[in-house]
């Protein structure tokens, strides 16, 4: 074995891909991915849209083709994209109302998921557990 840090980090990935197949199920039935989940609640916390940079810069896992992603949003209507008038060369991609339709209907049957699989914890120790990996990421170039 290689040490604790090792140890750790096999850990973290276990219990990430546990918690992400969870909350999938519940993502699968509307028929999205957990990536074009989070882009859609990225733009809905951005009304006055992101160009394709700040979405990526946004996402919890990066994506080398966001575009794609995008693409398959826009042809579920999910999103809108426009060129900027300002900057021609600017995309802006909003969340469409069917977007935020989708979301809605999605928001409790996730949160509930999440309670399932964290609840146990506690408050407290999910906020030392919050804590933890903010610590780790801050140290990650």
């Amino acid at each position: 074995m290689g040490g604790p840090e090792e140890a750790a980090f096999l850990d973290l990935l276990r219990t990430a891909d546990r918690l992400g197949r969870g909350v999938a199920g519940v993502l699968r039935a509307e028929g999205l991915s957990s990536t074009q989940y989070n882009v859609l609640r990225i733009l809905r916390g951005a009304p006055e849209g992101l160009s394709c940079g700040e979405i990526g810069d946004r996402m919890i896992t990066r994506d080398p083709d966001i575009t794609r992603l995008l693409d398959r949003l826009e042809k579920r209507h999910l999103i809108s994209r426009s060129r900027e008038a300002k900057d021609r060369r600017t995309v802006v991609t909003r969340i469409a109302p069917a977007g935020l339709t989708l979301l809605a209907r999605l928001d409790a049957p996730v949160r509930q998921a999440h309670r399932r699989q964290l609840a146990h914890l506690g408050a407290r120790k999910l906020r030392k557990l919050m804590q933890l990996l903010r610590e780790a990421r801050r140290e990650i170039t």
